[in-house]
Formats: C-alpha cells, structure tokens, sequence
C-alpha cells in the first residue's frame, strides 16, 4: 500500500526544468512551458546576509547599490559561485512560478555546462535539493539546446551544437543520445562584456559599468564587416578626472574589441571539429553547425564561423530559449530521453 501511496503523491508534485544560466536562469514548468526568465542576479544586505531582491530587480541594483548592499551573480562561468545565494534564488523563482504546489517537493532538471566536474554537479544538486526539489535531474546544456531546436539526437547522425552562454561556450557533436566529441570553455559573453569595458578604459580613458557594456553589445556588438558601421553614445566616469563622461564609440572599434574573446570560440569551434570522427563531419558538412544562446546574437558570427570553417552556419530561431524549452522537452518525456540524463561518475577502485 504504501508503494502505491508514494506514486500517487509523486503524481501530485510539479515537474520543472531550469536553465540555470550565468547571465539568466529560465524555468520550464511540465504542461505549462517557460513560465519564468530573470537575470541570475541576487542582492544582499551585507549586514544580516539576506537577500533584497532577485532576479530583474536586482539586476537594476548592480554597480549602484549603498554600501551596505551588494547586488552580485551568484553563478560564474556557469557553475555555482555562491552557493548559499543559488539556493536562495532557486528557492525564490520555484516559489514564485509554482505558488502552493511547493508544499510538495517538484522534481526538477537542471541544464548544466558538459564541462561541468563532478563536485560542480554534486553543488548544482544540493543547492535545488535545499531549495526544496525531492528529486535533482541533469543534462548537458548543448543536448538540451539539440532537442530544443528538433535536431534528431537519437540517430546515428552527426549535429554540431554551438552554444554561447553568458559564461560558458559549449560545443558538442551529438549522435545516438550522446556527446561524441565535446568542448567547453569558461569564454562568453561575459568575457564579451569585459573586453567592451578593457577596450574603453585603454582607449578613452573612461570607466564603464558592465550593464553599459552589455547594452554596447547588444546595441552596435559585431564580429564581422558590417555594410554600414553605426555610432553609439556611451557614458561614464573620467579616470583622470574623475567627472562623468560622454564619448561617442563605433561599431568598427566594438568589433576591434571583441576580437580576442570571439577570436578564442572560434579556434575552440575547430579544435572540436578536429576532434570528430570523419563519418561525423560527413553529416556536419551536410547539415552545418547551429549556434544557439545569448552570445550567438552577436551580428556577424555565424558569418564569421563559417569564413573560418567553410561550413554552413545556422542561428536558431530561438537561442535564448532553446536549452530551458529541450530540457522542458526531456522532463514532458523522460522514457524517451532517458539516455541524455547525466549519470553519476563511479569511482573505480584499484
């Protein structure tokens, strides 16, 4: 009886899936979809150590809090920085989407870096299991982006996944249910953010804020000849002065600046396609590379990838989805999927 009694209490509980992101964490909720999109931002009170605001509220916070608040991202590079603040903004964010149904503990999937090392997911799952999951499950961020956007990853075909993060780019060749060849580096658009900021400060002297920066990026960011350059102001603090500072920056020096970080994914692109196997490069030169996440959105880099590596070079439809709504995907059919789901390392003794 009390087998019984366990599954139709599973039953009750929510399933969601969470693409716990360095830039912005999504959730996917089973027969609902995303219901949620924040940046992975929390603030604090540095005297009492509790959080302020989370997500887009305190998002608005970074590089203009008092001193006694301090507004940060609790994740770096994609994993888990602070973990006692992942847990408080996972915690949040379900209570937020799920309202009463956290009463019963939700089984929850998580999407994270294929490089991620083992004690970096032993972090990802105790912090959702003290935020409230009953039952942690992870996948690799470039499968989910696979399944996200309908490639056929259960074939004994090649698709080549490019997926640029706010922290991580990853890079897999997926075939059969499974990473055949995979890269991960801690270079993205963070680092895009950095470079923006560094190129201002040698050029012009001025200090920029990284939501500056990001809007930068966003507004005139590009990696690759444009027909028509375009200007944009940008403000901030005089580093000899010390006044506040307006100066005009085009998009040809952007592009100069993003040269070293985008430079660095793409030599990354290639040193994975070496890795193939020739059968499987057969297909990715028959179906091309899909570039998927926030970072793919830079104007000019499917371009540019494909000068550098004669392929064809597709950005989906819908990159800064595409992981949260694969993973959401797996969680709606997990006999399915049960394949792609990361399995414990075991510890092999000698």
């Amino acid at each position: 009886m009390s087998g019984l009694f366990s599954k139709i209490f599973k039953g009750w509980g929510s399933e969601v899936a969470v693409d716990l992101g360095t830039a912005h964490t999504l959730i996917y909720v089973k027969g609902r979809g995303i219901v949620l999109r924040e940046p992975s931002v929390v603030a604090v009170d540095k005297t009492t150590g509790k959080a302020l605001a989370i997500g887009e509220e305190a998002k608005r916070m970074l590089g203009k809090t008092p001193g006694n608040i301090l507004a940060k991202r609790p994740m770096k590079d994609g994993v888990i920085a602070d973990f006692e603040l992942v847990q408080e903004m996972l915690y949040s964010m379900l209570t937020r989407v799920l309202k009463k149904n956290l009463i019963i503990r939700p089984k929850v999937l998580i999407a994270v870096p294929s490089g991620i090392t083992e004690v970096e997911r032993r972090a990802v799952k105790d912090s959702a299991e003290n935020a409230g999951a009953r039952e942690v499950l992870l996948v690799s961020e470039p499968v989910a982006a696979a399944v996200g956007i309908g490639l056929p990853i259960d074939e004994p075909t090649g698709n080549m996944i490019v997926d640029i993060g706010g922290g991580t780019t990853e890079i897999a060749v997926i075939a059969l249910s499974g990473i055949v060849t995979n890269t991960s580096i801690r270079i993205a658009g963070d680092e895009m953010d950095e470079a923006i900021i560094n190129y201002v400060r040698e050029k012009y002297r001025v200090i920029i804020g990284e939501q500056t920066a990001e809007n930068v990026k966003k507004e005139i960011g590009n990696v690759f000849p444009l027909i028509e350059e375009t200007k944009m102001e940008v403000k901030g603090r005089d580093l000899v002065s010390g006044n506040p500072k307006t100066i005009e920056i085009s998009s040809a020096e952007i592009r100069e600046a993003l040269k070293s970080p985008v430079n660095q994914i793409v030599d990354a692109v290639k040193n994975a396609l070496e890795k193939t196997p020739p059968e499987l490069v057969s297909d990715i030169i028959d179906r091309g590379i899909y570039l998927t996440g926030g970072g793919s959105l830079i104007k000019g880099l499917d371009e540019l990838i494909r000068e550098e590596t004669n392929l064809y070079v597709k950005t989906v439809d819908n990159p800064l989805d595409c992981v949260a709504l694969g993973a959401g995907k797996i969680l709606e059919n997990l006999e399915k999927y049960e394949k792609v789901l990361l399995k414990p390392h075991k510890l092999i003794s000698i």
